[in-house]
Order: C-alpha cells, then sequence, then structure tokens
C-alpha cells in the first residue's frame, strides 16, 4: 500500500499529475491548480484506489445540467439586482448514513415552509438552494484529533474518512469519493421528485406552517400566517394556475474543498464548449481557502458555475476587490456571491467597509449573509453550540448595514436541518443545554432545528417587509 499525499503544493505529488486527468475534461488551464499551494487536503491512504475512484469519478454522468447552471446565474443576477431573494440551507456536513428519504424531504420541506414565509415577506421570489447532494467534505483546524492519548487523523467529512474514532475508519480512503457520487445522485433524485410532484404545493407548504405558529411561543407569528393565508385564498378564488405553484426550482451547493473530487467531475457543455463543475449548481469556497494565489481559487475561476466566497471579519475591502478581479474578471451578473459571516459582534462594524469598496469599484455582487460560523460557542456542559439571538442578531445587522449603504441584502445562509434536534441554543420554544444530551446528533457544526429555522424565517421576512 502507498501514500498519496495532497497537504503540500500538489507540484511535489507526481500521482496526481499522471492519473487525474484520465478521461476528464480537457479544457486549457483546469488544471493549473496542482502547481499552487493547497491546503484542506486528505492524505490518501492508497494510490491504487485513488487512480481508480478518479478515473471512474471522470466518465460518470453528470449530477446537475449546464443549463440548469446558467438558470441559477439568471436567478442569482436577480437577487444581486434586489428582484430575488436567495435562501440557503441545509446540513453543516452530510452523512451517507443520514441520506434517507425521510431526513432528505424534512430538510427539503423545511427550506420549502421558510421559503413561502420569505417569499411573502419579500414580495419577490425566493430563490430555494440546499447545502445538500454533496457537502461531504469539511475544513478542520488539526489534522489531527487526541482522546485519551490516543491521535488519530481528524474527521474531514465522509467523503474522505469515518467519524468513529478508530484508525479503520479515521484513514483517508478514496474509494469514499465514489460513496459520496452515488449518495448525492440519490439525493438529488429525490429532491427532484419531491419539487416536481406536487409535494411542493404552495397551499400543501403553508398548512404545515400554521402548525408551527398554532404552538403558543409562536402565537406572535400568526398574523403574518393569516395574511398568507389570505393571500394564497385570494389567488385560488381568482382562478390562479395552481399548476404552476406545484413545482419550484430546487438548486444544490457545496463548499468546493475537495479538489480531486470537484475537477474529476468537471464537463465541457457540449452547447458552448466550455467547463462546468457538475457536482453542483453553486460551489462556495470558504473562509479557510480562499487565499488568492492558491488552489481553490485558481480551480473555480476556470468553471462557469456561479460562486460564492465566504467572508470573514477580516477581510478588507481590497480583499474583496482582488477576489472579483481573480473569479469575475468579466463583472458576470450572477457569477459571484460573497457570503459573510463575521459575528454578531463585528457584523455592524467589519461589514461597511467591505460593501462600500465594493460598490465603489462598480462590481455587482450579490451579498449573503451566514450567520452561523461567526457565531460559534462552546456551552457550559462542553458541546459546540450557537446562541440563537447571536444568529438572528447577525442578521439583523446584516439588514441594518445594507439599508444604511442603500445597497441590496439578497440572501441567507444557514446551517439547518428538518429534524428535532437539539444542537443551537434558544428560540421562541427555546432549546437548554440539558437537551443536548438527548438530541445533538450534529457530527461537526450544531444546526438550527426544524422550529428555529421556520422562526428565522419569520424574522427575517419582517426585516424584508420594511426593505
Amino acid at each position: 500500500m502507498t501514500e498519496l499525499t495532497a497537504n503540500t503544493a500538489p507540484s511535489t505529488v507526481d500521482p496526481l499529475a499522471s492519473t487525474a486527468q484520465s478521461g476528464a475534461a480537457n479544457y486549457p488551464g483546469l488544471d493549473a491548480w496542482r502547481d499552487l499551494p493547497i491546503s484542506q487536503q486528505p492524505t490518501w491512504s492508497d494510490a491504487d484506489v485513488f487512480k481508480a475512484s478518479v478515473n471512474e469519478l471522470s466518465v460518470v454522468p453528470p449530477l446537475v445540467f449546464a443549463g440548469e447552471v446558467d438558470v441559477l446565474r439568471e436567478r442569482l443576477a436577480a437577487a444581486a439586482q434586489g428582484k430575488a431573494f436567495l435562501l440557503q440551507g441545509g446540513d453543516c456536513a452530510e452523512t451517507f448514513e443520514a441520506a434517507t428519504a425521510d431526513k432528505i424531504s424534512a430538510r427539503v420541506k423545511t427550506i420549502l415552509q421558510m421559503a413561502v414565509v420569505l417569499t411573502y415577506g419579500a414580495a419577490m421570489p425566493v430563490i430555494k438552494m440546499g447545502r445538500m447532494a454533496g457537502q461531504f467534505a469539511k475544513p478542520r483546524s488539526s489534522n489531527d484529533e487526541t482522546r485519551d492519548g490516543v491521535t488519530l487523523p481528524a474527521y474531514r467529512g465522509d467523503i474522505v474518512n469515518g467519524y468513529e474514532f478508530t484508525p479503520e475508519s479515521r484513514a483517508h480512503d478514496a474509494g469514499r469519493m465514489l460513496k459520496a457520487y452515488h449518495t448525492s445522485a440519490s439525493t438529488l433524485n429525490l429532491i427532484r421528485a419531491f419539487t416536481q410532484g406536487g409535494f411542493a404545493d404552495l397551499r400543501l407548504v403553508h398548512q404545515w406552517n400554521k402548525g408551527f405558529t398554532e404552538n403558543p411561543a409562536h402565537a406572535r407569528y400568526e398574523s403574518l400566517a393569516r395574511d398568507i393565508d389570505r393571500a394564497i385564498m385570494f389567488m385560488d378564488s381568482c382562478g390562479a394556475d395552481f399548476e404552476a405553484l406545484k413545482r419550484v426550482e430546487f438548486f444544490a451547493s457545496h463548499e468546493a474543498l475537495l479538489l480531486d473530487y470537484e475537477r474529476a467531475l468537471t464537463r465541457i457543455d457540449s452547447r458552448t464548449g466550455l467547463p462546468y463543475d457538475t457536482s453542483a449548481h453553486f460551489l462556495w469556497i470558504g473562509e479557510r481557502t480562499r487565499e488568492l494565489d492558491h488552489a481553490h481559487v485558481d480551480f473555480l475561476s476556470r468553471v462557469r458555475n456561479p460562486i460564492g466566497v465566504k467572508l470573514g471579519p477580516t477581510t478588507s475591502g481590497d480583499d474583496a476587490l482582488r477576489l472579483i478581479d481573480k473569479l469575475d474578471p468579466n463583472r458576470e451578473p450572477g457569477r459571484l456571491t460573497f457570503i459573510t459571516r463575521m459575528g454578531a459582534r463585528n457584523i455592524r462594524e467589519k461589514l461597511p467597509a467591505v460593501v462600500e469598496r465594493v460598490t465603489a469599484s462598480g462590481a455587482q455582487v450579490l451579498w449573503v449573509t451566514d450567520p452561523m460560523h461567526g457565531n460559534t460557542v462552546t456551552s457550559p456542559n462542553g458541546y459546540k453550540t450557537r446562541n440563537f439571538d447571536d444568529v438572528i442578531d447577525e442578521v439583523r445587522g446584516f439588514f441594518e448595514v445594507h439599508h444604511s449603504l442603500g445597497t441590496v441584502p439578497g440572501g441567507l445562509h444557514v446551517e439547518m436541518t428538518g429534524d428535532d434536534v437539539a444542537e443551537c441554543l434558544g428560540g421562541a420554544d427555546p432549546i437548554d443545554q440539558d437537551a443536548f444530551l438527548d438530541r445533538y446528533e450534529s457530527v461537526c457544526d450544531p444546526r438550527l432545528n426544524h422550529m428555529q429555522s421556520l422562526e428565522m424565517a419569520f424574522l427575517v421576512a419582517g426585516a424584508l417587509s420594511k426593505r
């Protein structure tokens, strides 16, 4: 058994250069990233398994299609202009075990419920996008984890290794990339069935929300729910075409962290002759991998997908402009989304300068808030968590900044689940730390549960209605 390492500059890894392009899309510059510094990559335990996995991924059918990607780019361009709003939500890290029909439908259902409320509050279309069907890789602050004196590789997501703390589970197995592909394919198959087969009917989704507002803890949202109900009844009585309202567009997204996987699933579009990463409609670059002269930014600059970049509190206006020049040199509407994750304590202080600099340059990016990642704390009983009030405060701050500058707050990016978990503290029907003992299920970051997600939607709808 031989090892393949990709934790240093790819130019030092000869097996990659000789095998990764077998059967893959051939386009100028697509492999330039291999000669650049790269971080957050696995150390594959078996070179033969890696070669076989990449070769197979290079010829399997695409998970999404170039035409769908182009439609999303148009939708995101409208959001950047204030004519639509993006709702992006899902698990922090998907797992193979949780890719069941019940759990997938619960997540889709929650996103649809949130979208109905946001659509009414914003009085504009809501773009529905899941952190789903590919969110299997996670960046880590350390390569290793130590428990009771035993040190093993850190869990980097099911696409790389297992969560169980054993040497066998934690080995970096490239065969898991194939499992990620097939799990993503089955997830997308279910999502398409749910969103095109009547499950997403507007009237049905609104009925689900009535159950939320009947809870005494959520009584303050009942008035808005009644307004939505009257609007739907009005459309129905006017003979609105509800056939069109039974189906929705639903797009898939994930962090493009594992470049071996992303490169292998890149295809050349027969219509345009241009490369598309067919692992998802929308891909984003994380705060840890957005270095301008590193591999992730270079690779994603060369595919046609809409691209997001996470921006933390240390981001400067010049950083943002350099990213625009690299990722969106033609200033193409819908191409680039900035997802700010600055924390409730920083958002009002740090965001304005970045937005002002970008706006003054004439670039039109889509501004989205991620109120989750900048507000992570440890509970007194030792669980990684987030306070619901902090999450909501960052959302409020995001809207306040854009309102004061006359710019467009274009979307919301949240880690959430459709299940009744207990991972984030607070909410109108509050979760306390004792609930973590029985209902904390996340393998990585804490997520809003079903009720907290809907509460966020009602609160954001209020902010949108004032826009």
